[in-house]
């Protein structure tokens, strides 16, 4: 007996992703042009740390409020590409494998892009000339923007590479080298948390953070789509 052709109901239906390695470049972009531009604009001195003198950020937010608001702008900015590359990345790791990994990608890269969000709007309000005038005022602002763009972001996007790698792992979706980059990525992002209490762990962050954005990168290009 002759089997008839499968109907275009039998065939199964190609999803509308976008591509992920791009995605996590503009994402990776983005956020380090708001870096960069910021400490150009603002004739080179850095973006002062919450755990220097209150007078010094009350001055750089003071005197450089051009800087500040395009590094928030950029920041905010690079939210929108990172939450595109976590929904088309859990959906590709949901068909790889089912269960736990993928459901943690997708609720660490949505905290992830939701912190950063937070961040650069606090940044924001920081340069509206009224903010400014009340020290008290500052401090809190400029110590709640890094709660959520430092560890809190770090830590999210920790969990976002432990999601992937762990969804890879089982298939070897992804070569064994990079899926060993990935959760030891994901453990030192993790262990950023301790500079909540000790604030000599705040050099993890941006090892975290610009490890894990290159990481985010070459997984988006090697992850098979199906």
């Amino acid at each position: 007996m002759a089997l008839s052709a499968p109907t275009p109901l039998d065939r199964p239906a190609k999803t509308l992703e976008p591509p992920l390695g791009p995605l996590a470049a503009i994402a990776a972009g983005l956020f380090v042009a708001g870096l960069v531009l910021s400490t150009v604009l603002a004739g080179g001195s850095p973006f002062p740390s919450p755990f220097g003198p209150a007078d010094d950020a009350l001055a750089y937010f003071r005197d450089h409020p051009g800087a500040v608001r395009t590094g928030a702008v950029l920041q905010f900015a690079s939210a929108i590409p990172l939450t595109l590359y976590v929904a088309a990345v859990s959906a590709r790791a949901r068909r790889i494998i089912d269960g736990f990994a993928p459901a943690l990608a997708a609720v660490g890269g949505t905290i992830a892009a939701a912190l950063l969000i937070c961040s650069a709007v606090v940044s924001w309000v920081l340069t509206v000339p009224e903010v400014v005038t009340d020290p008290a005022l500052v401090r809190a602002l400029h110590t709640l923007a890094f709660l959520c763009g430092g560890p809190g972001n770090v830590v999210a996007s920790g969990l976002l590479v432990a999601g992937i790698a762990l969804s890879a792992l089982p298939q070897r979706r992804l070569a064994p080298w990079l899926t060993t980059v990935g959760l030891v990525i994901a453990v030192v992002a993790l262990g950023t948390t301790a500079s909540l209490t000790v604030t000599a762990a705040a050099f993890l962050l941006p090892i975290a953070r610009f490890t894990g954005m290159a990481w985010l990168i070459a997984a988006g290009f090697l992850l098979p789509r199906s």
